[in-house]
């Protein structure tokens, strides 16, 4: 095993875990540590686990015995490894260490033990909603770690005065996520991140204003703004209209072009934040809306709010204002007692809504959930029948919505060239990573520009553009 200080980070799960990971990079660095791309060149290496659903839990399992394998010394950091913390280091033995969200502070004194061979006992789990007042307006004033907040600063990896930015870009690319808030104070019955990721906290205005002009400093375009729940920011600041002023503010940001809202919730989304995400240049018309299902009654055993009826009048307001809109979202299938007819529901909201990005996942008991304890259960072979028939679906009428963009002026964030006179980027309706491309045929053209382009052909829910000369 190599002795010098060299630490690999492995990032596991969704973009608020990048930014996490990024701030974990800023933390070891100012601490001495040598960060490299390589696990194989690594002394030890940090995986950055998720523990949203039992496929996510599976693949961070694998990355750890992987990283063990290569013989550097390995430590488990994450959700995964917050929400089991000693369960987990007792049941994984090839972990070296087993790190919660409060170790985050003093990451380089823990790799410091590790890389002596010191053993650090994992944390005992505890509901990290616990350690913040109940009232969202008091947690201001509270000391508990929020990953991705950037706060313990360690001396001399930021200015003195004024917000300071604790991240290190681990990728690059013309987009990056900036975490808006963390945690969450809805109670759905079938998820358990509030429980492992706390209650609801707001970033302050300045720091989210601070880190998008840091982005823009290392070659960002696109800031995608993402969090649990997007739509309740500002709630715990005591302003709930907070991210629409914000937004204008951000798509002001010198060098940011395009400024993207991820993770809304349908029952919090304002008629006044719909126009702001619908009419501020340079905010993308863009909506994750996380829907879960479109059955009233499946939705309130889920104790979730909406319907078929009402998230189609709220796709109509937000088409009525901008036909072109991304809508994205995903689907539960399985969810205990779902019948035949709230599946019916679920499929007709989906043929009706024209959606351009469509997730399906099959229900599975989460330890701790409330959901978990519920009768009904629908067996495991129906479950995976339902979510087969209803991805089959989806696709289809993801396919044919971007279709419907066949002949449409889309506008290209360039982000790789993929071979001789052409590109790969995404217009305003695709989120990175989730929602499809678009090619562009074209020479002369970077990594980072904006291109304005006629889309001609469509592969599901992918496109193919060529550059046009706007009047």
């Amino acid at each position: 095993m190599s002795t010098r200080r060299t630490v690999s980070l492995v990032t596991l799960g969704c973009a608020r875990n990048e930014v996490d990971s990024e701030e974990l990079a800023a933390r070891l660095e100012g601490a001495g540590w040598e960060l490299v791309d390589d696990s194989a060149d690594a002394g030890v290496v940090v995986v950055n686990t998720c523990g949203f659903i039992e496929a996510a839990k599976k693949d961070s399992i694998d990355t750890l015995l992987a990283a063990h394998d290569s013989g550097a010394r390995v430590v488990a950091a994450g959700c995964m490894a917050e929400r089991y913390g000693a369960e987990l280091a007792e049941a994984l033995p090839e972990a070296d260490a087993v790190l919660g969200f409060d170790d985050y502070a003093e990451i380089g004194e823990r790799l410091d033990e590790v890389a002596a061979g010191r053993v650090r006992p994992a944390h005992t789990p505890r509901d990290r909603r616990t350690l913040l007042p109940i009232s969202p307006v008091e947690r201001s004033a509270a000391h508990v770690h929020v990953p991705g907040h950037g706060a313990d600063l360690p001396a001399g990896v930021a200015p003195a005065s004024g917000p300071r930015v604790l991240r290190r870009r681990l990728g690059g690319g013309p987009a990056a996520p900036l975490k808006l808030a963390s945690g969450c104070d809805r109670r759905c019955t079938f998820c358990a991140i509030p429980a492992f990721r706390g209650a609801y906290v707001s970033r302050a205005p300045e720091e989210v204003l601070a880190e998008a002009g840091w982005l823009a400093g290392h070659g960002v375009r696109e800031v995608v703004l993402v969090s649990e729940n997007s739509t309740s920011y500002g709630k715990d600041l005591g302003d709930l209209r907070a991210l629409e002023s914000l937004l204008p503010e951000l798509a002001g940001v010198p060098g940011i072009d395009r400024v993207r809202v991820s993770y809304l919730q349908p029952a919090e989304l304002r008629p006044g934040l719909i126009e702001v995400l619908c009419s501020t240049p340079g905010v993308v018309p863009y909506f994750d809306l996380s829907f879960q299902h479109a059955s009233g009654s499946l939705l309130r055993r889920m104790r979730r709010f909406g319907d078929r009826a009402r998230f189609l009048d709220l796709l109509a307001q937000i088409r009525d204002r901008v036909p072109e809109a991304g809508v994205r979202s995903n689907f539960i299938v399985g969810f205990p007692g779902e019948t035949e007819e709230e599946l019916a529901d679920l499929t007709e909201f989906l043929i009706a809504a024209r959606l351009d990005a469509i997730g399906v996942f099959g229900y599975s008991d989460e330890d701790g959930t409330e959901a978990a304890k519920l009768p009904g259960k629908v067996d495991p072979d129906e479950v995976a029948r339902r979510l087969a028939e209803v991805s089959e679906l989806a696709e289809e009428l993801t396919a044919q919505r971007a279709e419907e963009r066949l002949d449409s002026i889309v506008e290209v964030l360039i982000e790789e060239e993929v071979g001789p006179g052409e590109y790969e980027g995404r217009a305003a309706h695709q989120a990175p990573e989730v929602d499809g491309t678009v090619t562009v045929h074209a020479s002369g053209l970077a990594v980072g520009d904006l291109v304005p382009a006629r889309v001609r052909e469509s592969a599901g829910v992918d496109l193919v553009a060529e550059p046009v000369d706007l009047p």
